[in-house]
């Protein structure tokens, strides 16, 4: 399932989406705040250029939209019905949950969105 290959592997390493060789970041770890949507130009492997076009990365605040209302709503859930807190109390953990999650989420949209558009080839690179 998160072989070398599936789309799984690349959304969730951050790898090159061609040819899952390489990360698609500078810095590999998105706590590093001031990094973390430092990208490469190309793979240095593949030679893919992940800035498909000028500002393609813009589709990704939908992407990203997406992933912190699902977020939003697991985090009410948990902190409402698994615990037993109140209405404010349950937004707040929304709050607490959707900042210390925000670098992770910013990387994923950006890792799912690229994904839509490029597919794994083996050949990638190869000499």
């Amino acid at each position: 399932m998160f072989n070398k290959g599936s789309k799984l592997n690349s959304i969730f390493t951050g790898s090159c989406p061609r040819c899952q060789n390489e990360s698609m970041y500078e810095d590999k770890n998105p706590l590093h705040l001031t990094k973390v949507l430092k990208m490469n130009e190309n793979c240095s492997h593949c030679g893919l250029k992940y800035q498909i076009e000028p500002s393609f990365f813009y589709g990704a605040m939908y992407v990203s939209y997406g992933l912190n209302v699902a977020v939003g709503i697991a985090a009410f859930i948990v902190s409402f019905v698994f615990f037993g807190a109140s209405i404010s109390q349950s937004f707040i953990s929304i709050i607490i949950t959707l900042i210390l999650l925000f670098p992770f989420v910013l990387r994923l949209s950006r890792n799912l969105y690229i994904n839509m558009f490029i597919s794994y080839d083996p050949k990638a690179g190869q000499k």
